[in-house]
């Protein structure tokens, strides 16, 4: 048994929070193994409200240090991968019913000035009876204000977290479980089980991480017999798209009677993201799905504020996600922390790290908090690294998106500005290892539909561990919403025969 190889770190959870801890983990100088069950963000990670943002709605509960990280972090994310993250001005239409405009004014002024804002622009009054912003408003809303957040897309920052790791030398296994793992003498004995082939694995890890999501708690006390004190309170967040319905960039956020606040934000060019609802979850994680009493509510709140009113056959599709929140004791969904915390369990002198809680935009900074949780294990381990470290795709000078995409269109003067623009958005300052040689449309390979071409599913399944139609369609892009049934059918084949052939 001791002949087994022997890791520093083993991650479980291959979501935000596992992917940033193994890249922060590996770029020290650590040896690490991250493993996902499923995919890549297949659960909780890629069904967000896609936003990296400090949480406008916290400084009513008081979180104000969850904010004011959350906020420095929004700009730390945003030079780190400008390609994948951008920023977005929100309109808040005041509704005097629900909250004072002076209270909304003060937790404006807050959320300018909490984080150091360099980069955004800040908040401004609008007259919804004049300005533009205002045009899809019913005309009950004569007052708003605009403020800054930043868009991102949620499931490609978990895939480029774990590219990064792999390219400081951890070692990725999606469709893996952590089947076993056992404190033996002063390490654990972890078997992983590829849940496709049904072969299995050994290694001895000095520490071991638990980054489950919605599944830390059953992680805890089924593979590693750990009985942690803390808790999650499993909350369902629904959201439904629907075609845009206004005109210009700019995102929405709508107060509800019931204290909760809707985003209605631009999403993939002609349609729009509603979200998001906070519902106690007692299923289990895999099984979750939006609701029609969700998708109900979320249409009357929108139809609460704008002249065109949406109906149910305007929904093109509906998610949800399970969010792990950790437990404080709160009554209200909609009260519980987002913040996150850690419980270190030192038994026998081989510690397990149990991640509880977190959000999106704070991703970066728990995985540091994480990393020098366990730095006593490690004394050789380098420092904190990834502040000014871009993400992959994010190594463009002065994270100046604009200009990099100029810079592309002189590079491939035959392609199409759209499908230009799409592949600058997901792959960044890597699109010429996507479009490889190819100087012409057909070097591109076969055309499945929308923007989907045969070099970019090659490009995804060689380096981000693309494997079904789904990790390409939903995930990794979100194909699946330009295509039509037959289209994403014929491509799932071609998957599907391309996967076989490399087998």
């Amino acid at each position: 048994m001791n002949d087994l190889e022997t890791i520093d770190l083993v991650v479980i959870g291959g979501g935000i929070n596992g992917a940033g801890i193994a890249r922060d983990a590996a770029g020290r100088g650590l040896s690490v193994i991250l493993c996902e069950k499923d995919d890549l963000a297949q659960g909780t990670s890629s069904r967000s409200g896609k936003l990296v943002h400090g949480g406008l709605r916290y400084l009513e509960y008081y979180e104000f240090r969850l904010v004011r990280e959350a906020l420095i972090e929004r700009e730390v994310l945003l030079n780190a991968a400008p390609h994948i993250i951008w920023p977005m001005r929100f309109v808040l239409p005041h509704s005097p019913q629900d909250r004072p405009a002076w209270l909304v004014r003060l937790g404006l002024f807050l959320y300018d000035h909490l984080g150091g804002r360099k980069k955004l622009p800040g908040t401004r009054t609008l007259d919804l009876a004049r300005d533009p912003e205002g045009a899809p408003i019913k005309d009950a809303y004569r007052r708003g204000f605009e403020y800054s957040d930043c868009w991102v897309d949620d499931a490609r920052l978990v895939v480029l977290n774990a590219v990064g790791a792999r390219e400081k030398g951890a070692e990725v296994l999606t469709r893996t479980a952590c089947t076993s793992a056992r404190r033996d003498g002063k390490a654990w004995h972890v078997e992983f089980t590829d849940l496709e082939t049904g072969s299995k694995r050994q290694v001895r890890a000095r520490v071991l991480v638990n980054a489950g999501g919605p599944w830390v708690k059953d992680i805890a006390g089924r593979v590693t017999g750990s009985n942690s004190p803390r808790n999650v309170r499993l909350v369902k967040g629904s959201h439904i798209i629907v075609p845009k319905f206004w005109e210009g960039t700019q995102a929405y956020l709508v107060q509800n009677h019931d204290k909760r606040v809707i985003f209605i934000n631009p999403y993939e060019g002609d349609m729009a993201l509603i979200g998001t609802t906070d519902i106690p979850y007692e299923g289990r994680p895999e099984d979750v799905a939006a609701g029609e009493d969700e998708i109900a509510y979320l249409l009357a709140v929108v139809n609460r504020y704008f002249k065109e009113q949406l109906r149910r056959t305007d929904v093109i599709h509906a998610f949800s996600g399970v969010r792990p929140l950790f437990d404080d004791g709160q009554g209200n969904p909609s009260a519980v922390t987002r913040d996150y915390t850690f419980d270190l369990d030192e038994t026998d002198g081989v510690p397990l790290l149990n991640v509880f809680g977190g959000k999106i935009t704070t991703f970066r900074k728990l995985a540091e908090h994480a990393v020098e949780k366990i730095a006593s294990y490690f004394p050789q381990m380098s420092g904190p690294w990834t502040a000014h470290a871009p993400l992959p795709g994010g190594e463009m000078a002065q994270a100046d998106f604009v200009a990099f995409a100029q810079d592309l269109r002189q590079t491939y003067p035959w392609m199409p500005r759209r499908l230009l623009r799409h592949y600058a958005r997901l792959y960044g300052a890597r699109t010429e290892r996507l479009v490889g040689t190819a100087s012409g449309m057909d070097g591109l390979g076969r055309h499945f539909g929308g923007d989907l071409y045969e070099a970019e599913a090659r490009y995804l399944m060689a380096q981000e561990w693309a494997r079904t139609a789904d990790d390409i369609l939903v995930r990794r892009t979100k194909h699946g919403l330009h295509l039509s049934p037959a289209e994403k059918a014929a491509f799932a084949e071609w998957m599907d025969e391309t996967d076989r052939a490399a087998a």
